[in-house]
């Protein structure tokens, strides 16, 4: 191998080790990545290598203009709770019971995520299927990994459904092995993911039952916390003998009647230091009690539960706490900063008992930990203070689902207009998708469907940055010849060792394999933005036409969207995996199984359609 190769080997490698270990972001992995790429080609060490406009061009690629485009479309149905108002509705299901709700519920979620981004699918029916499995009177756990994979199922039906296929779509327009070779159409995957999409739902409605486990939610799986404390506030006095002592050395934090949860100073929180903290005169602590506690904070000399409005502070009362879960939003601003540096305590008057993040309950150095979206948070609080959090945003609370706001009623016919003619427009090839898309953004802001600021935040940023970055390795695979050699050694292992009547549909199977492992490890955006290319080396190496080519690309878009054995493999998993309390084997015991629905019937489905079988 050449230099060039060796180099771009190297970088993959590495990459992809860093995506797994996660111990910076994959985005920031990928933006590092395409720097690296970016200074190469700029020293112009190589004549092999890419240029530095060759690189430059990933930013004109359409791809990534349409998936931001359909984020905000897809935030824009989710402003006018036209998800929340169909799913008002799938109560009068429950009645049916398990099999039957299931069945309707997941044909909603299938159909929708088509269309839309399934990932605000998914977390604006978490709580509603949280809300519904006490009324089916099964645990959430036997719902939400059927309610993630609903939304695989449906986005691998259309070309709109993930941005997987619009990625794919792109790569097969812009080809250099083949120019002639046209974008994905609207409706081209249905073929193969309709017949799929049925068997896999009639096997999670048969199967599912048994096989999802019985798993509680965060709050249950807590040791030591009540559902319902008491809530209250006390004041250190003027001539209070806890003046000047360290907080740690004071009777409060062993006092078994009630937990400290803050020290408010100045209107700021303190609990990122309560560790060194020395109290002084007019500090607030805020406490979290059992009746019996109440009475044992009274008895604190120096302290005071009912303040004295000589002391000029507002007096404070005792009301009930309530526990809730929340999930953070993939919008979040919470997202990347810390419990200390959002101010979360100050600013909703709520306290973090811990985080649920990968399957692990955090509940120490909680203000120190970064938030990440999918992290689930159990919170108490006050009622008011919950409800406030709840009209934030910033969070989706888990506890009721969310009520639809009549507001944006009259925006809604806007919103599924700008859809329809999207998706219209796309399957008459009237325009194309990236002008579509960007066209009916523009009709949803100027109607103020969905304000500017509001656009901006929606768009999921930080996988836009994976795509430019990893579409920029593709092209300097490509330049390099790095995919040329995986492509030939496909090729050449399959002419030594494979019958030529038979070549097809191996390599065919293998594409897929490799694909489907990948995107067990890496984001869905990362596999085929490397896999799409790599398809069409292979096929040009095997002397394939045009038609035959666009199927292995085709054949790798389910590959990299059909992730059921992990919960890392696509956004959705992880969402449920945190809510749902699940164990990484849980999906590997149900995934498996529609791993091997997808790799059979779509090697079965394609082989047919395209007469690849001898």
């Amino acid at each position: 191998m050449e230099l060039e190769i060796i180099t771009v080997f190297v970088l993959l490698i590495l990459t992809i080790v860093a995506f797994v270990l996660e111990k910076i972001s994959v985005d920031v992995t990928a933006l590092a990545m395409m720097g690296i790429l970016f200074a190469i080609s700029s020293l112009n060490l190589s004549p092999k290598w890419p240029k530095l406009t060759e690189l430059l061009a990933v930013f004109s690629n359409e791809a990534p203009l349409t998936i931001a485009c359909m984020f905000i479309i897809s935030a824009a149905l989710s402003k006018c709770r036209i998800i929340e108002q169909a799913s008002k509705y799938l109560s009068k299901f429950c009645v049916y019971g398990y099999s039957r709700f299931m069945l309707v519920l997941l044909l909603l979620v299938a159909v929708v995520s088509a269309f839309v981004n399934n990932t605000p699918v998914v977390v604006v029916l978490l709580p509603v299927v949280m809300s519904l499995s006490r009324d089916l009177g099964v645990s959430s756990s036997k719902m939400l990994i059927p309610l993630s994979y609903a939304s695989i199922f449906g986005g691998c039906c259309t070309l709109v459904g993930t941005s997987t296929n619009i990625l794919a779509s792109g790569i097969m327009s812009t080809s250099e092995i083949y120019p002639q070779m046209p974008p994905m159409t609207m409706f081209e995957l249905t073929k193969i993911g309709l017949p799929l999409m049925f068997v896999s739902l009639a096997f999670i409605i048969i199967f599912g039952r048994k096989l999802l486990p019985e798993r509680e939610a965060l709050t249950n799986i807590i040791s030591g916390i009540e559902r319902k404390e008491f809530l209250t506030e006390a004041v250190i006095l003027q001539s209070s003998p806890l003046i000047g002592k360290k907080l740690v050395e004071t009777s409060i934090p062993s006092l078994t009647g009630f937990r400290l949860l803050d020290v408010v100073r100045n209107g700021k929180s303190t609990a990122h230091a309560q560790e060194n903290l020395v109290l002084q005169a007019k500090d607030k602590l805020v406490l979290s009690c059992k009746p019996h506690g109440i009475i044992e904070a009274r008895e604190i000399e120096g302290m005071d539960l009912f303040n004295d409005s000589k002391l000029g502070i507002e007096q404070v009362s005792s009301e009930t706490g309530i526990m809730v879960e929340a999930v953070v939003g993939p919008s979040s601003s919470l997202i990347s900063k810390s419990l200390s540096d959002a101010h979360f305590r100050s600013r909703y008057n709520l306290t973090i008992l811990a985080i649920h993040r990968k399957g692990k309950n955090v509940i120490t150095e909680l203000n120190d930990i970064r938030l990440k979206a999918s992290d689930t948070l159990l919170i108490l609080g006050s009622e008011s203070s919950i409800e406030r959090l709840r009209s934030s945003e910033e969070v989706i609370l888990l506890d009721n689902p969310p009520l639809p706001a009549k507001d944006m009623k009259s925006k809604a016919p806007i919103v599924l207009g700008v859809l329809v003619c999207v998706i219209g427009s796309a399957f008459f090839e009237l325009l194309p998708i990236s002008i579509a898309s960007l066209l009916g953004v523009s009709v949803l802001l100027l109607t103020n469907c969905i304000r500017p600021t509001e656009a901006y935040k929606s768009i999921e940023w930080n996988i836009l940055v994976l795509i430019f970055g990893m579409l920029a390795m593709g092209i300097t695979m490509q330049k390099t010849g790095a995919s040329g050699l995986i492509a030939s050694l496909v090729g050449n292992l399959s002419t030594e060792v494979i019958p030529e009547s038979w070549q097809i549909i191996v390599v065919l199977i293998a594409l897929y394999l490799i694909t489907s492992c990948m995107t067990e490890l890496l984001s869905n955006a990362a596999t085929i933005v490397i896999m799409a290319p790599i398809s069409l080396e292979i096929a040009h190496e095997m002397s394939m036409s045009v038609e035959n080519a666009r199927a292995y690309v085709l054949t790798a878009c389910i590959a990299a969207s059909a992730s059921f054995v992990t919960p890392i493999g696509y956004q959705t998993n992880t969402f449920v995996y945190t809510v749902g309390g699940y164990r990484f084997g849980d999906f590997i015991k149900i995934g498996i199984f529609l791993n091997m629905i997808y790799c059979l019937g779509t090697i079965g489905l394609v082989g047919w359609l395209w007469k690849f079988f001898p």
